[in-house]
C-alpha cells in the first residue's frame, strides 16, 4: 500500500474523514503499515509506549492479567484505535495486544499522534470519545473476568 491509498484508507475512519488530504497523507507518510500474523503481539503490558495502532483490518486482542493470569478483555476490529492510552499518559502500556487471525494496523508515532491531535480539535474529540467508551469497556471487561475467577 503507498501513500496515496493509506491516505484514502485513512480518510474512510470515521476519526480521520474531515482532515484534508495533504493532513491525510502526511499522516501516513509518517506513519508505517504492518501486517501481523495470527498471534503475533503488537506491543506487550508495562512496554514503553510509542505508537499507535489504526487497525485497517482484522481484530487484536486486548488482554490484561487477573491473578496473574492472562486474560482477553475485548477486542477490536477494522477502524479502530489500541494504544492511545499510554502515549496520551506517557506511561507503560496497560495491557498487550494480541493479532487474532491477519490483523493490518498503520502504526503512528507518539510525537505525530500528539502533534495530530493537538492541532486537529475534531480528532481530539473523537479521540477523547474513543477513550470514555473504552474505559467504560474496561470496567466491564474486568469485572466480568473478576467474576468468573471467583466462581
Amino acid at each position: 500500500m503507498d501513500v496515496f491509498q493509506e491516505a484514502e484508507r485513512l480518510q474512510q475512519i470515521p476519526m480521520f474523514n474531515k482532515l484534508d488530504a495533504a493532513k491525510l497523507k502526511l499522516l501516513a507518510f509518517t506513519s508505517d503499515a504492518i501486517t501481523w500474523r495470527d498471534g503475533e503481539v503488537l506491543c506487550r503490558i508495562n512496554e514503553p509506549s510509542d505508537t499507535v495502532f489504526v487497525i485497517l483490518e482484522g481484530d487484536v486482542d486486548i488482554l490484561g492479567q487477573v491473578d496473574g493470569k492472562e486474560v482477553v478483555l475485548f477486542t477490536k476490529g477494522k477502524d479502530e484505535m489500541v494504544g492511545e492510552m499510554a502515549v496520551l499518559s506517557n506511561s507503560p502500556r496497560s495491557a498487550t495486544l494480541r493479532a487474532k487471525g491477519t490483523v493490518k494496523t498503520l502504526n503512528i508515532s507518539n510525537d505525530a499522534f500528539l502533534r495530530l491531535i493537538t492541532e486537529n480539535p475534531t480528532v481530539a474529540l473523537s479521540v477523547m470519545k474513543q477513550l470514555s467508551d473504552k474505559l467504560a469497556l474496561s470496567t466491564r471487561a474486568l469485572e466480568r473476568v473478576k467474576g468468573e475467577a471467583a466462581a
